[in-house]
């Protein structure tokens, strides 16, 4: 446990916020993945036809903005900072803003609540990386352990599960179905994540088990998890099944309503507003089926608390809130993985 520390640091994805940077960081974020040129022009008019501009940067500092705000109210005196793996504010210079700003240590608050490569360990790489670029006098920086399965997080996700029910026209909302997305990964990358002792698949067990509590919460006695996003080559196994191949089966089980609940997500992604608030809305009229999509937990006052819950487990040592029965790991200093072998990088397809 460390209880001196100077700052928090929200460590996240990136995004573009202007055309001209739309390519470059596709690119910073595909580089040595395979991904097919075809697929990134693709990906590309995506966030074209939003002008450009990822939502994920004005969303992360909404949510730096209402941390500041529960800090304050809590009484814990830490500055926030803001980096991101693949596009400005980059990590490493907000590291070197941080050195300059005689920050000794701080913890990092990773805008993934997910084991495995890319939603864990990148971060610790992101972490060594931009260490590394800083050099001597970078602050030890420990990042907070995952968070899928925290109780505020869960509330948030129920009732913006019930919100989205009752969008729904009132002749359908009670045999809607429930159906949760998290972003697809390789098979291979799946069967890699967690400690090795731990048997592997944790990335999908957590995302499973934080659907299940989210369903329960929200009053539903059954659903669905399927898989969205995917990127890499065609050839490659990636999680499935996909969520509009997921609406055809279920509208040919001849059910005409769906809630869909982006658990995967802590905030609207462009993945979410368009692949879900497009393909899939689109998808769902096309066969006919009511379609109405939960909100997102970022913009919730109750995603704030729970980074101050946690940053209060290392200033306070108050206990950790877990209502999982699936493991959860962290925290890491100085993006040194929290078992060896932990969540190692899958081999990139051909």
């Amino acid at each position: 446990m460390t209880t001196s520390v100077d700052a928090l640091l929200l460590l996240s994805f990136g995004g573009p916020e202007r055309p001209e940077d739309v390519l470059p960081f596709l690119e910073n974020v595909t580089r040595g993945r395979g991904v097919p040129p075809e697929r990134l022009a693709e990906v590309a008019e995506h966030y074209l036809h939003f002008g450009g501009v990822s939502p994920i940067n004005a969303l992360n500092r909404d949510i730096i903005a209402a941390i500041e705000a529960e800090f304050a109210t809590r009484g814990i005196d830490l500055p926030v900072y803001f980096g991101n793996r693949n596009w400005h504010p980059m990590v490493e210079e907000t590291v070197a803003r941080m050195r300059g700003d005689d920050i000794g240590a701080a913890l990092v608050f990773p805008t993934s609540a997910w084991g495995g490569y890319s939603g864990c360990r990148q971060y610790d790489e992101d972490i060594v990386r931009a260490r590394s670029a800083v050099g001597e006098g970078a602050p030890t920086l420990v990042k907070l352990r995952q968070y899928f399965d925290h109780p505020l997080l869960i509330e948030a996700f129920a009732d913006a599960i019930r919100a989205a029910r009752e969008q729904l026209p009132a002749d359908c909302c009670d045999r809607a179905r429930l159906v949760f997305t998290a972003h697809s990964i390789p098979e291979s990358a799946d069967e890699a994540a967690g400690p090795p002792a731990d048997g592997g698949r944790l990335y999908s067990r957590q995302v499973a088990e934080a659907a299940r509590l989210c369903a329960a919460a929200g009053g539903f006695d059954d659903h669905d998890v399927v898989w969205q996003s995917r990127s890499g080559p065609p050839q490659v196994p990636w999680l499935e099944p996909d969520i509009v191949d997921h609406l055809d089966a279920l509208s040919g089980k001849g059910i005409d309503a769906v809630v869909v609940c982006p658990v995967g997500f802590v905030s609207d992604h462009l993945e979410v507003v368009w692949d879900l608030d497009n393909e899939a809305a689109v998808r769902a009229g096309e066969l006919g089926m009511a379609f109405a999509r939960a909100a997102t937990p970022g913009s919730d006052p109750r995603f704030a608390a729970l980074v101050a819950e946690l940053v209060a487990e290392h200033l306070t040592g108050a206990p950790a809130r877990r209502l999982g029965e699936v493991p959860g790991y962290g925290c890491t200093t100085d993006g040194v993985p929290c078992a060896v072998g932990c969540c190692a990088p899958a081999r990139r397809g051909r």
